[in-house]
């Protein structure tokens, strides 16, 4: 090997280098978003594996999470107010086109009334392009405990019953990973000036 060809080496060697340690220093050293109605989480949480059904009755698991951004609300068809409400909110979020591939997920608490056929039913009064999923109880119970939502029966006079759950919405990166977390009461336009701010940190 010619003198010229090992500096040619050397100095491909050294910009490379130079080109990975820079592209680290900027992934290790950039800011959280500062989010204003919600809380960027210090770290990324997986969701590890589930099965659940969509409003086509067709598997949807965590592989399907992969690649689009997420929107996840937890909720039920037969829901009086919050859930009509905030769906509506994340219906004009999803509009507005700030992230142009984020996706809205309703997964229902109540799987004994909420069929997919009822599921597609009713998010798509919201939203043509929102996903409704169900899945055994077993499964939602596992799935809620990981996202950290609470959801309980309660039964009504008469033999009828509703659903006492949280009212939180989850942001999913393009890894399938938990990364921000909303809280009501929400406001539209501080949900889209959040999703400005995420969106470079959605992988």
């Amino acid at each position: 090997m010619t003198s010229r060809n090992s500096a040619l080496i050397v100095g491909c060697v050294v910009i490379l280098t130079a080109a990975l340690g820079f592209w680290l220093a900027h992934e290790v050293d950039r800011p959280a978003p500062q989010l204003a109605s919600g809380t960027w989480l210090p770290h990324a949480r997986d969701l590890g594996p589930f099965t659940l059904t969509d409003q086509n009755g067709l598997p949807f698991t965590q592989d399907s999470l992969r690649g689009t951004p997420s929107l996840v609300y937890f909720g039920f068809t037969h829901c009086p107010d919050i859930c009509p409400v905030t769906l509506l909110q994340l219906a004009k979020v999803r509009q507005a086109g700030i992230i142009s591939d984020l996706r809205v997920l309703f997964v229902s608490v109540d799987p004994a009334r909420d069929t997919p056929r009822i599921l597609a039913q009713y998010v798509h009064a919201f939203d043509p392009d929102f996903i409704g999923l169900t899945g055994s109880e077993a499964m939602l119970d596992r799935l809620a405990h990981r996202f950290g939502v609470a959801f309980m029966r309660i039964n009504l006079p008469g033999g009828d019953y509703t659903m006492d759950h949280s009212a939180t919405v989850y942001l999913l990166d393009r890894h399938g990973r938990n990364v921000a977390v909303f809280t009501p009461p929400y406001d539209v336009p501080h949900l889209e000036a959040d999703l400005r701010r995420a969106a470079d940190s959605l992988g």
